[in-house]
């Protein structure tokens, strides 16, 4: 099993540690450093500037969001980040959710599955360099009956073939990542409950597709806190998980609330969002069980995060990936080293 790091958003105050925290998960060999973006940074910006300061990392993006840009733009995108970076660009894509898709870039969150299908077809096909002719439900290239004309890229990626994650959550999204992606990002995952969740789905996929799980990459981000008081670790994430259980997204549609609901918490998937909703972020985040954290993150000691590795392995995961928390930079790459260290004691590295 491979590590890698995630940075969240950036531009949250601490873009020169999450610089140094890059670096340093370069030095000690890390597999992939990720970016992500939703309506503040972008990601393809903060990825180029973490590659041009690393030597070995992989830079990916979780996630380029599909409202954001015409397919062709990412493909753009993917192959200019993948020449510049040396051929170290893995490309994650996924729909967003429907505020941000419809409030902030003006895109109807409808049919998520049938675009997100189009979308990866279309930027395959001109990350190929053929020249791009496409007709489908939701794109047509070039437009019919005006002065367009199938042209094809003009840079050279790296490599002939970049990395195409997507992020998913939900059951049918799964099983097309699994059919047409070479890896999925996971968000709340849960050793106890990931195949349940999600690796059956992502196996119908590979199924449907003629394909094995052998060489698809599955890949959740969990974050990771060092120290002996479990419940103290515990409660720094309870904000972070109210946060999406509870308020990203609608009443009608959360896919992260839909998701623990899945992991056996429907009562408290409910509380936790009447509370966050009603304005009650505190109370909120104080109705989070805490045996929710502890499943979907990494706490504890050294030797019990190694455990915990064992488990993510068994259950199906090839890359992990970390977020490591601390108040400085000092404990972020503490718990940064506490990972290789880890899973040099789970005998998985």
């Amino acid at each position: 099993m491979r590590l890698g790091i995630n940075l969240g958003y950036w531009g949250a105050g601490m873009d020169g540690d999450n610089l140094a925290v890059a670096q340093e998960a370069d030095r000690l060999g890390y597999d992939v450093c990720w970016a992500a973006e939703a309506y503040g940074s972008d990601a393809p910006t903060v990825l180029s500037w973490v590659a041009a300061q690393t030597e070995s990392i992989d830079v990916g993006s979780a996630i380029m969001q599909i409202p954001a840009r015409q397919p062709a733009m990412t493909a753009m995108t993917a192959a200019t980040l993948d020449s510049l970076s040396g051929g170290r660009f893995r490309l994650g894509l996924g729909v967003s959710g429907p505020q941000v898709s419809e409030g902030w870039y003006g895109v109807k969150f409808d049919k998520p599955l049938a675009r997100t299908r189009e979308y990866v077809e279309i930027v395959r096909k001109a990350m190929s360099r053929e020249r791009l002719s496409y007709e489908g439900q939701h794109w047509t290239l070039p437009l019919p009956d005006g002065p367009g004309k199938p042209i094809k890229l003009t840079v050279h990626p790296q490599r002939d073939h970049i990395p195409l994650y997507i992020a998913a959550i939900g059951p049918k999204n799964l099983e097309q990542t699994g059919e047409i992606a070479d890896g999925a990002l996971l968000i709340f995952p849960s050793a106890e409950h990931l195949e349940d969740t999600a690796v059956k789905y992502l196996r119908a996929g590979r199924e449907k597709a003629g394909r094995a799980m052998e060489g698809f990459d599955v890949c959740p981000t969990l974050p990771l806190a060092v120290g002996d008081d479990i419940n103290g670790l515990a409660d720094m994430f309870r904000p972070y998980t109210a946060l999406y259980v509870g308020g990203m997204g609608s009443r009608k549609q959360n896919f992260y609330n839909q998701l623990a609901q899945r992991m056996g918490y429907e009562k408290e998937a409910a509380e936790i969002q009447d509370k966050y909703l009603s304005g009650d972020k505190n109370g909120a985040a104080a109705a989070v069980p805490h045996q929710l954290i502890d499943q979907t993150t990494l706490l504890g000691s050294v030797e019990r995060i190694a455990e915990r590795m064992q488990a993510y392995a068994a259950a199906g995961v090839t890359t992990l990936t970390l977020a490591p928390a601390g108040f400085t930079l000092d404990e972020r790459i503490t718990a940064l080293r506490a990972g290789t260290d880890a899973l040099e004691r789970s005998g998985l590295a």
